[in-house]
């Protein structure tokens, strides 16, 4: 049986970030139900404030919330058995991870499905990933870096990702940085369709 906790985490882990009334309103609960259920899960670490949302006119500004980092977890037990499987280098390590994690074999399959195949796999791996249409062709957004803590001293663990993005598309695989801030936690790829 699923608590009303364990709603609100499916919800916010489906939708990224919230708010109270949001969140009572797709799971129809009371607004301070939901906001009783979020405190407690502010308070236990699973949950986080997101972001302060200041609505016109009257009323309290709107506070969203979102999974904590711990709740979402990250990639560093399957990259530490990749590396620690043999030497390897990041193409190898990418390749490896996308085979490991089930992320091969949408080859065959048109590419709107392939993507589509590619951004559930990401997200069940920590990505909060999704795809949008480019100029230059589909892109795969990555939400949040599974590798967060320690992407600073690795960047080289970008090109495991775009490896693994490469082999799951059997599409090259072009990395795109919008800003300074996209690199780290929010990583765009791009890659060519042919």
């Amino acid at each position: 049986m699923t608590t009303a906790r364990q709603k609100v985490l499916a919800h916010l882990k489906k939708t990224r970030a919230a708010s109270a009334r949001e969140i009572a309103r797709a799971l129809k609960m009371s607004a301070p139900n939901v906001r009783h259920h979020l405190s407690v899960l502010c308070s236990d670490g699973r949950v986080e404030l997101a972001a302060v949302n200041h609505r016109e006119g009257r009323g309290r500004p709107e506070k969203m919330y979102s999974l904590s980092q711990a709740a979402l977890g990250d990639n560093l037990s399957v990259l530490a058995e990749a590396l620690l499987n043999g030497k390897i280098n990041m193409q190898m390590a990418g390749e490896r991870i996308a085979q490991s994690q089930g992320l091969v074999g949408f080859a065959s399959q048109p590419i709107m499905k392939r993507l589509a195949l590619l951004i559930e796999k990401l997200n069940e791996m920590h990505y909060q990933a999704h795809w949008e249409a480019g100029a230059e062709g589909p892109r795969v957004i990555f939400g949040r870096c599974p590798f967060a803590k320690i992407i600073e001293n690795h960047p080289e663990l970008c090109k495991m990702d775009a490896a693994m993005l490469e082999m799951s598309l059997a599409r090259p695989i072009v990395r795109f940085i919008k800003s300074e801030s996209s690199a780290c936690g929010l990583c765009p790829f791009v890659f060519r369709v042919g």
